[in-house]
């Protein structure tokens, strides 16, 4: 019989994640490295040279690869001879006590983004706990955990369908995965669970991201099951859809396709989809009772020497003196560097904006949005001389529903967050002549490099969803949405689409 003791457990949960919160797993790396080097969309090579230049940041300063750290997803699988010495706290507990311990560390405190009564008020448990913790009770003397920190941009593009028997799996990912945007951060992986029940699709779907990027072993060796067949099937049509990194267009949507299945019943075929960012993020340990977890760190030096310079017709705008006449001239895929002061809202702060004109109260004291530029943030505490944590952008379609009012009653001229607007807000941005910009996914501690000063300016009690002042200096961003309505998310996969499609023509010839 295995004693495992419980502090060892604790201890290895609070070390992995506080491990995951800045290193990438290389293997992630390396196939972004590759999609990096054969890439043609000049728009999705400098989204993934931002990605690995974050990446190797984050790792030298041992801060978060994105501002969202994710809610914890942890599966532990406990061998049947295994004991422990102590009896006082279950293993949910245990797994809640290290995230507890993790989120809260002074030398690199994680943003927590866990709320309870998610029906109701919402109200922020501080520690980002509690974790989703799944048990199985397996053969042998030791403990397996898979862990994970998951973003929600890409957990709230999960799909789940219940497909007839003869219903074809590769067809429903093909037709589903366009539907998604681009809010989970493309490149990244999907994950694939077949089988079982509706839930337990899910849960396949979710255990099989842990799984290290191997796709390319896979095409070398050729598939041997059914399930290989499909991984490889539809890692080749999903990259023929031409959406590319960050949504923009380009030849690497997904950078591995990961499936899990079970046996189910005769009537059933259910599936989900569930996929993975540019921020993956996830730990694989066992406890054998010798102690905690050892986790070796990657060396610096496998990360690939990537440099990002902006080009010759990067237009550089002073945030402080821009109009909305001056907005009028900028296109649609045109690289911006912005400098000087934009105020942040997410969420909540738009929510209570909302009630707050509804009431005819006006804008909260201290907030003016005349001719200014909102970011779609909530930033990660700083620690030491940091002005202001990781602070990439959040997905910016959850505040499509407060666009046109913010528009049309604050003056506001523009706005900054990841991946694409929905149909009406693009028209609302054209009617109003306003601009939507995009910042890259996943490379939230590159970003705050360019935050200069920092302040809150109005609901503090918010927290990370507080609307603060940011200082930046030459902050790159893309034109997304320009003021005609030109549309890079929709334009960017339609060309790349073609292009393939055009690249698979000539070589078939």
């Amino acid at each position: 019989m295995t004693v495992i003791r419980q502090q060892d457990f604790i201890d290895s949960i609070e070390d992995s994640l506080q491990f995951i919160s800045y290193y990438h797993p290389l293997d992630y790396v390396k196939a972004v490295e590759e999609a990096y080097n054969k890439e043609q969309s000049q728009a999705a090579k400098d989204a993934m040279a931002q990605i690995l230049i974050n990446s190797r940041m984050s790792a030298e300063g041992k801060r978060p690869l994105c501002q969202d750290t994710g809610i914890v997803t942890c599966f532990v699988k406990v061998g049947m001879e295994v004991s422990w010495d102590k009896t006082d706290m279950t293993v949910q507990e245990m797994v809640d006590e290290g995230t507890r311990r993790a989120y809260t560390n002074p030398d690199n405190p994680l943003r927590a983004s866990i709320v309870s009564d998610p029906a109701g008020a919402r109200q922020n448990t501080k520690d980002n706990t509690p974790a989703v913790v799944h048990i199985d009770m397996v053969p042998g003397a030791k403990i397996e955990v898979m862990i994970a920190a998951k973003g929600g941009g890409s957990e709230n593009k999960s799909k789940m369908v219940m497909l007839n028997p003869s219903d074809d799996i590769a067809d429903w990912v093909v037709k589903t995965l366009p539907t998604m945007g681009a809010g989970w951060c493309p490149p990244g992986m999907l994950g694939i669970g077949i089988g079982g029940t509706a839930e337990k699709a899910a849960v396949l779907a979710k255990e099989s991201l842990m799984d290290p990027v191997d796709i390319q072993e896979l095409i070398e060796r050729g598939p041997q099951t059914t399930d290989e067949k499909l991984r490889l099937e539809i890692f080749e049509r999903v990259n023929k859809l031409g959406i590319g990194a960050q949504g923009l267009g380009g030849l690497t949507t997904v950078v591995d396709v990961k499936i899990k299945s079970l046996p189910t019943h005769a009537a059933s075929k259910p599936v989900a989809m569930i996929p993975n960012c540019a921020a993956t993020r996830h730990a694989h340990f066992y406890l054998d009772g010798s102690g905690p977890a050892e986790l070796t760190p990657p060396k610096l030096e496998d990360w690939p020497e990537v440099t990002w310079e902006v080009g010759e017709n990067t237009r550089r705008v002073n945030l402080d003196e821009v109009t909305k006449e001056d907005i009028q001239e900028w296109k649609v895929g045109e690289t911006v560097l912005l400098s000087g002061k934009m105020l942040t809202g997410r969420d909540a702060a738009h929510k209570r904006i909302q009630t707050m004109m509804d009431n005819g109260e006006g804008l909260p004291e201290g907030v003016d949005l005349t001719n200014r530029f909102i970011y779609y943030v909530g930033p990660v505490d700083a620690v030491g001389d940091e002005v202001v944590g990781p602070a990439g952008p959040t997905t910016a379609t959850r505040m499509d529903k407060f666009t046109d009012m913010m528009l049309e009653k604050t003056g506001l001229i523009g706005m900054i967050g990841k991946a694409e607007r929905g149909p009406a807000t693009v028209d609302s941005i054209a009617k109003h002549k306003a601009v939507y910009l995009m910042a890259v996914g996943g490379a939230a501690y590159l970003v705050s490099k360019a935050i200069k000063k920092s302040r809150v300016v109005a609901f503090e009690e918010l927290g990370m969803e507080a609307i603060y002042e940011f200082d930046v200096e030459d902050m790159p961003v893309t034109v997304a949405v320009d003021s005609t309505g030109a549309n890079a998310h929709k334009n960017g996969p339609a060309i790349w689409k073609a292009k393939i499609e055009d690249l698979d023509a000539s070589l078939s010839k």
